[in-house]
Order: structure tokens, then sequence, then C-alpha cells
């Protein structure tokens, strides 16, 4: 990709990016409603039996050298998000393209759930919790700015990303190595669990979410091409294969080709047949019965050879 070309890139990526913070800022903002669902998803998750999150909570707020870590780790997703977007567009720009398609998507998704769903994240709404992020974070108390908009994570939706798109760049030349990439959003749930950003359903709305992208992303031509779909696939504008039901494009019989006049001397033909066949206007060849030409002397006859002076 050309120095103007990756310029455009960076610039345009930057750009959404200020978008997305600006939308995401915008909603959200309904403190009440989003307390009055986060009471609602605690007693789903005490039915299911999933209310883990202030025990563990409670267990990392014990541990500071523990929790220093968690709250690092919480705020330096960031990195790692923008270091592979880096290694990818370096290592394979098709396959750039594609997982930053399935990003956009995550994000576009996204913004309707936080504005229909306020969500307010277990600091805030389950008593007894610490917030560790507040207290060790490397940005301090900002942790308590930001709209109510827990459900789902997109710190595990963000983490869940950078492991897919890692699996795809090598999931075919280096396999065990793609599959090392999930250990990222493994550490990402238990982090924004312990430090009591995240229900435990955030974390399944986050997988449903990453999913969706993917799956719609995947429908979508590839990245840069202008060809489309495979003839007869779903979807297809392109012509099926020739002679099919339902092809536009026209068969053997009717292309030009075809009105060529057909073998000479069969019904039909306005080609005369070969001579010597019956009907023929052109005489048969030299020596044969009905012959108008002498026949050829071939040397040894009792004639003069042809081509040789009389004596």
């Amino acid at each position: 990709m050309s120095r103007r070309r990756t310029i455009a890139e960076v610039a345009g990526l930057l750009a959404w990016f200020v978008a997305f913070t600006w939308l995401h800022s915008l909603v959200g903002r309904d403190h009440v409603t989003a307390t009055a669902n986060a009471s609602t998803l605690q007693s789903i998750e005490r039915t299911l039996h999933l209310d883990i999150v202030l025990p563990v909570n409670q267990w990392l707020a014990g541990h500071v050298g523990f929790a220093h870590a968690a709250a690092w780790f919480y705020r330096a997703y960031y990195l790692v998000v923008a270091g592979v977007l880096v290694w990818l567009f370096r290592r394979d720009v098709a396959v750039y393209r594609r997982v930053r398609r399935t990003m956009i998507v995550m994000m576009v998704l996204v913004l309707p759930v936080y504005w229909a769903v306020p969500m307010s994240p277990p600091r805030f709404a389950l008593p007894g919790t610490v917030d560790i992020v507040a207290l060790y974070g490397i940005f301090g108390h900002a942790s308590r700015a930001g709209g109510w908009t827990a459900m789902p994570s997109m710190h595990v939706g963000w983490s869940l990303w950078c492991a897919f798109a890692v699996w795809t760049a090598l999931r075919i030349t280096r396999p065990r190595l793609a599959r090392l990439a999930w250990i990222f959003p493994a550490l990402m749930v238990t982090v924004v669990i312990a430090t009591a950003n995240h229900y435990v359903l955030d974390i399944v709305g986050s997988i449903l979410l990453v999913s969706a992208a993917a799956g719609l992303t995947a429908l979508l031509p590839p990245p840069g091409s202008s060809r489309p779909p495979a003839a007869g696939r779903p979807g297809s504008f392109r012509p099926s294969a020739v002679g099919r039901p339902g092809s536009s494009r026209p068969s053997e019989a009717d292309r030009p080709s075809s009105f060529h006049p057909p073998a000479a001397g069969r019904p039909g033909s306005s080609r005369p047949p070969a001579a010597g066949r019956p009907g023929s206007s052109r005489p048969p060849a030299d020596g044969r019965p009905g012959s108008s030409s002498p026949p050829v002397r071939r040397p040894g006859s009792n004639g003069t050879n042809l081509g040789s002076p009389p004596g």
C-alpha cells in the first residue's frame, strides 16, 4: 500500500474512533433506568447462580499487588488493539481489511444497544463492591466518568476482536499460535468481573456482539473487490453457467457462431457438397467415372509421360 493510502487509512480510523467515542458519550445517560436494569440483571444472575462478581471483587481488593495489575490490564487494552491493527496492516493487507470491517460493524451494532438498554456496572449498583480501577488505575478516579453502558462489555468485545483478528491471520499457517490468542479475552473476562466493572451476563452479550459482527462481515463481498459473488450463489447478480435454467447468458445454440452454415452436403446446407457426390456441380477427380478431364498418364504407360515433350 502506498504512503498516501496508508496516511488516508490511519486518518480514517482515527476519525472513526473519535466519532464512536462522541456517539458513545451521548447514550446511556439515564441513571435511573440504568440502575433499575442492573437490579433486574442481578436478580437473573442470582436465579442462574451466576452472581460471582461480589466475592471475586472482594478477594481482589484484599490482594493489592493483583489489584494493581488488574487495573493496569483493564486500561492498557487500547495498546493491544492498536498493536494488532498495525501488525495486521504490515503482515497481510487482505486480512487487515477483513477484520477492520468486523471491528467497525461491532462498533456500529453496540451503540443502539447502549441507547436501548442502559446498564449500571456492579461497582455502582452492587453494594459491597470496591472500584479497583478507581483506586489503583493509571487515571485514578476517572473510572467514575462515562455513561451507564455496561451491557455488553466493550472491554471484552475488544479483546475478543483482537483474538479473532490474530486467529484469522494465523489459523492456516500457524494454528497452534493462533489458538493462544484466545488467552487475551479469557484474561479480560477475569479482570472485568474482579474489578466489578461488568456482570457475567455482560460477557455473554459481548460474545453475541462479536459473533454477530463476524457473521455479518462474512456475508459481504471481500473488501476492495469489485467482483460479485460466484455465479449461482444466493444474492449473486452474475449470470449462471451457460445453458442452466435461469441463466441470462446465451446458450451455445444462441451464439452468433451457431449461424454458420452446416457441413457441406447436409440437409439445408447452402454450401456445395464435396466433388463427386450426388448433386454436385463440381467435376469429380480426374480419372474417375464421369470425369470430363483426361486421365493422368503415369510413367511406363503407352502414352507420353506427363510433362515430356512428344518424340
